[in-house]
């Protein structure tokens, strides 16, 4: 019989601009942002092919935005998944700002550096 695989856990590593998630010793997906004053602009998740279907990006961007929420910052969505997220998830309605074309050109310079 084989055993149970560990309970999946979400960490900040704000020095990398990510959450991790990690089944074990092993990372199994990302979700990377960068702050913009008060603002917490997610623009990339994914999860290792290894770890696909076990619905791992969910519990990654549920913590992740949870922490966003308890910082007291807001959340902008410029990843698709988090965005697909939002729609389906509006207790975080109240903290979702929009996407603008200045937000864009900010986030691309920042990815620049």
């Amino acid at each position: 019989m084989t055993p149970p695989a560990p309970a999946p856990t979400v960490e900040n590593v704000d020095a990398r601009h990510r959450y991790e998630i990690r089944v074990g010793d092993v990372r199994a997906g990302l979700t990377a942002y960068r702050d913009r004053d008060e603002q917490r602009v997610f623009f990339h998740t994914e999860i290792d092919d290894a770890f696909a279907g076990q619905g791992l990006a969910s519990v990654l961007v549920q913590e992740a935005l949870d922490h966003v929420r308890a910082s007291g910052k807001r959340i902008v969505p410029v990843c698709p998944y988090v965005a697909k997220f939002l729609k389906k998830h509006e207790e975080f309605a109240d903290i979702t700002d929009p996407v603008t074309p200045e937000l864009l050109e900010w986030l691309e310079a920042a990815l620049a550096r």
